[in-house]
């Protein structure tokens, strides 16, 4: 029997598509020029950090089922036609690794308390449910909307990060504004060391 690898991301968005058409069941977004000749049927694509399965292609275009679980815990209900969205095809054995290891899971939303000017980039301070403070670590990983970030100035309910022009400029955080919600992967590092910690209290 072969081993299928289950798809991984960096955090490092490659894209910016646009919701074409958005129902309770499936999603379409338009590609890139960079990515048009890059997805094929079966695919997975990172869409806001949500890793998502591309069911068809058109021109310049992919339609992705969407389950139940993933409109429950991501924020495509808050989306409409016309949002832009980050975009990030799995990695390959081959190819480069910048960011840190993402799996396309979101495990909750936050919300964006500020964005401000910091400098020559900008800062933001993230608010997320505080029973995942525990896989919050100063100066980790985290992806915020799919995008690999560092948080720092941790208080148990809110951390910030940094953001360089580069960052800012070629990811939906260019049209994020205080209040929006946002997707939220924690480290799968962090998480798998709760696991065990919890493993050896429990024996």
């Amino acid at each position: 029997m072969r081993y299928t690898r289950p798809p991984m991301f960096t955090g490092i968005v490659q894209g910016l598509g646009t919701v074409r058409s958005l129902g309770r069941e499936s999603v379409e977004i338009s590609l890139p020029d960079t990515l048009v000749d890059r997805l094929q049927p079966g695919a997975s694509v990172a869409v806001n950090g949500a890793c998502l399965t591309v069911a068809t292609l058109s021109t310049a275009a992919f339609r992705a089922d969407l389950s139940s679980e993933t409109i429950a815990r991501t924020t495509f209900a808050s989306l409409h036609v016309g949002s832009r969205v980050n975009l990030e095809l799995s990695i390959t054995p081959t190819a480069g690794f910048d960011g840190h290891l993402v799996l396309g899971h979101v495990d909750a939303v936050g919300r964006i308390k500020a964005l401000f000017r910091d400098g020559a980039g900008w800062a933001m301070i993230v608010a997320y449910p505080p029973e995942f403070r525990g896989y919050v670590v100063e100066k980790g990983s985290i992806a915020v909307d799919g995008i690999s970030l560092t948080p720092y100035g941790l208080d148990g309910a809110t951390f910030r990060c940094s953001l360089i022009p580069k960052t800012y400029e070629r990811t939906t955080l260019a049209d994020r504004r205080p209040g929006d919600p946002i997707n939220l992967e924690f480290d799968i590092l962090a998480k798998y060391v709760e696991r065990m910690v919890r493993g050896v209290h429990s024996d």
